[in-house]
């Protein structure tokens, strides 16, 4: 396992829990997990990230390893707003990109376009009245750090959702890399999975009590 994350550059415990999720894809033997460096690589090339099984003890790195935010710094990161305004999902979007003030007016632009063609490809309405929205491929000037911004919408609309319900939430993502990406995606999937979380979503909590909760559920996680 830690060869194998080490190949990937990471953390052994985002390995595990990509293999608990089926997102790394593996072989089984009973109860023993084997990996196919082909199968690794290919994985790896797909969702753009590094893969190497050389002898990395030969080469020292003189840099320190990456980061992964926690899901709960990212939300603060992106802020909570709530009323959001907007009849359709496209109306919606444009709402919650406007309210993103970390970007540039351009960026804002790019970041609203791609979440269209993101849309226009399958939406990202994952069911209960969610939504993860977010660019397919980084911003061309991406935030240094990533941030999900969570909209309450002022009413629920329709998504085109997995499961045909309007969509009362939506976590919109942004990251500076697809290591980030998928790493955050990983941590809010665990938290919507959960039916009393879906429930308490539904009061539109305001923020502090929102990250206090997801800090909650990042401890639970990171204690599998």
């Amino acid at each position: 396992m830690q060869t194998v994350a080490d190949a990937l550059a990471l953390p052994v415990s985002t390995v595990k829990r990509w293999i608990r999720q089926g997102r790394i894809p593996i072989q089984r033997s009973g109860t023993h997990v084997y990996f196919s460096e082909t199968a690794l690589q290919k994985w790896a090339t797909t969702h753009k990230l590094s893969f190497s099984l050389g002898n990395r003890a030969a080469v020292p790195r003189v840099t320190a390893p990456e980061t992964l935010d926690s899901l709960a710094s990212a939300m603060k990161r992106g802020k909570v707003f709530h009323g959001v305004a907007g009849m359709e999902a496209a109306a919606a979007l444009r709402s919650a990109v406007d309210s993103i003030d970390y970007l540039t007016t351009d960026i804002q632009e790019e970041l609203y376009e791609k979440l269209i063609e993101r849309e226009r490809l399958a939406s990202t309405g994952i069911g209960n009245g969610i939504a993860i929205p977010h660019p397919r491929d980084p911003l061309s000037e991406p935030p240094e750090a990533p941030a999900i911004t969570t909209c309450f919408l002022e009413k629920p609309i329709t998504f085109n959702a997995i499961d045909d319900r309007p969509v009362f939430v939506f976590f919109l993502l942004i990251s500076p890399t697809v290591k980030h990406h998928l790493h955050l995606l990983s941590r809010l999937s665990y938290c919507i999975r959960d039916a009393a979380f879906v429930a308490y979503l539904k009061t539109q909590p305001d923020a502090s009590a929102l990250y206090s909760r997801v800090a909650g559920f990042e401890k639970q996680l990171d204690a599998l």
